[in-house]
């Protein structure tokens, strides 16, 4: 477990590092204010929950959606952004700056750095570091990913009504995949869920998450075909292989061994629904996008922003 403060349903001024830190209670506190902040960005309303609040988004590692979904999250509740995006040429990181002194550095200027870093564990270090702001954990290494655990987190709790009783099916590379490895601890809070996890042998489940998901007794599965879970999935869990955590000759062994397509679609349940984080490599065929049970690009997506200005605003502002 990581070395941070539990949530306690308080989230004022708290590093938000692990799902560890959460309980299903702080998780009901975050989703109540996810309607309220959805209102905000649909209806374009003015917002003062972040007034004279500045963010710092320290990016190491690219970043399309969590580096924007945050930054609009920002702006949408009245905060103020200062972005680093791949520091380590636009900034005395290039220098021979140390990673401690980057943080204190951009610390003395910021109410709360949100950090996406390579290195598994960087999230943990960096609030070790950070004496006076909370850090917002935007994904280290193949460690977790917080924030899009609990955006996913929610869109299934908006699609089916509950957290309970449900099969989730986690397909292709897994062993590198943070969001897999955050989605797992979550959803283990509740009972009834099962979990299959679908991959190659060479790129399986986490073993961490797996002694975790074992220890709270949930019931997994491992497996490499698909069509043994698919017409019980209530979700499919779709990832993409991490070209830039393995070997090139590893890449193209497993890269398309797995892909969802319209063949996929006619074996699901018709209340079931498809999520990826994204980005994906043709582990999803465009043809798919256009069934209502194919949520990534749609809900999943702008469930992202959502969750985010509620956690912001929880962190920092006033709700």
């Amino acid at each position: 477990m990581a070395n941070v403060d539990k949530i306690g349903g308080n989230f004022k001024g708290k590093d938000i590092i692990s799902l560890d830190q959460f309980s299903e209670k702080d998780i009901k506190i975050l989703f109540s204010q996810v309607p309220k902040m959805r209102d905000i960005a649909l209806k374009a309303m003015p917002s003062k929950i972040l007034a004279g609040k500045i963010v710092v988004l320290l990016f190491y590692e690219p970043s399309s959606r969590t580096f924007g979904s945050f930054s609009t999250a920002i702006k949408q509740i009245g905060g103020q952004t200062v972005e680093i995006l791949n520091p380590q040429q636009f900034s005395s990181v290039v220098k021979g700056e140390t990673f401690e002194d980057t943080i204190r550095v951009f610390e003395a200027y910021s109410d709360a750095i949100i950090l996406r870093h390579p290195e598994t564990g960087s999230a943990q270090k960096a609030a070790d570091i950070a004496k006076f702001v909370p850090i917002i954990n935007a994904g280290d290494g193949i460690g977790e990913h917080p924030t899009q655990a609990l955006a996913d987190l929610y869109t299934i709790k908006e699609k089916f009504k509950r957290l309970n009783n449900l099969h989730v099916v986690f397909l292709g590379e897994l062993a590198h995949y943070r969001t897999v490895n955050s989605l797992a601890k979550l959803l283990a809070l509740y009972p009834g869920i099962k979990m299959s996890f679908v991959s190659p042998p060479q790129v399986g489940l986490n073993p961490n998450i797996r002694s975790y998901l074992k220890e709270k007794k949930v019931k997994i599965q491992e497996l490499q075909d698909l069509d043994e879970v698919i017409r019980d999935a209530d979700i499919l869990s779709v990832s993409r292989v991490k070209k830039e955590f393995m070997p090139e000759d590893l890449y193209r062994k497993i890269q398309g061994k797995y892909r969802v397509d319209n063949n996929t679609l006619l074996k699901m349940k018709k209340e079931s629904i498809i999520m990826h984080p994204l980005p994906r490599v043709g582990e999803i065929l465009m043809e798919v996008d256009s069934d209502p049970r194919a949520v990534y690009l749609r809900t999943q997506i702008r469930n992202g922003t959502y969750v985010r200005m509620a956690l912001l605003a929880l962190v920092l502002g006033k709700t």
